[in-house]
């Protein structure tokens, strides 16, 4: 697939680090364009371009960013007519340790009134800068999954195959509006890892009897 990638920080140098060793083309766009671009040299396969242009031959586009940078940095690769976008942003307070927007609304929701324009998909947002970047393998049998949420169906189901192919588990979630409940568990993982001292290699699942 081609992929652009908005942001050349953590979870945007995981992104490009793994989708470019799956084969998949992938262009880096960032605010310090410099950043991108060592991130794309650092990376075969990938390329850097301006905002602008980053998007133009993009199946689908990982918004890589804040949540309170999420809707400038769409506004900032222009036309997206039908674009699918992934969203792994969460709402997160200064400290990290809480959520500024939820019950009512989402992140996910929120860009996607913002840019009724493209198809919104949640997904890696219970998914930490460090797991991605080491990969899904967590031994013995354990698969690092994502949860995806979004109302279009095939988009929905390109994002699993995305995350498939990168070597995750997905878990289809439901609706956009799930992303209500996603993001909070976004937040939980964080409290873990932070709050209570357990560290980034963790992920959360879902199981079930076989």
């Amino acid at each position: 697939m081609n992929i652009t990638i908005i942001g050349a920080g953590n979870m945007g140098s995981g992104f490009v680090k793994q989708l470019t060793r799956a084969g998949h083309q992938v262009v880096v766009t960032a605010r310090d364009q410099a950043k991108a671009q060592a991130l794309a040299d650092a990376n075969p396969g990938a390329t850097a371009r301006p905002a602008s242009s980053a998007a133009a031959h993009a199946d689908i586009i990982v918004l890589a960013t804040g949540f309170g940078d999420a809707i400038g940095a769409l506004d900032s690769l222009g036309k997206l007519d039908g674009k699918i976008v992934i969203d792994i942003t969460n709402p997160l307070t200064a400290d990290y340790m809480g959520l500024t927007i939820g019950h009512s609304t989402s992140a996910a929701e929120e860009i996607a009134k913002a840019h009724p324009e493209v198809i919104v998909v949640k997904a890696f947002n219970t998914v930490f800068a460090q797991v991605l970047a080491a990969g899904a393998d967590f031994g013995q049998g354990q698969t690092v999954p994502v949860l995806v949420a979004s109302d279009h169906a095939e988009a929905k189901q390109r994002v699993q195959a995305l995350a498939e192919s990168i070597g995750f588990a997905s878990i289809d979630a439901g609706g956009l509006r799930n992303a209500r409940y996603l993001e909070p568990l976004g937040g939980l993982n964080i409290y873990f890892a932070y709050g209570a001292g357990q560290g980034t290699d963790i992920a959360p699942t879902w199981l079930h009897k076989a």
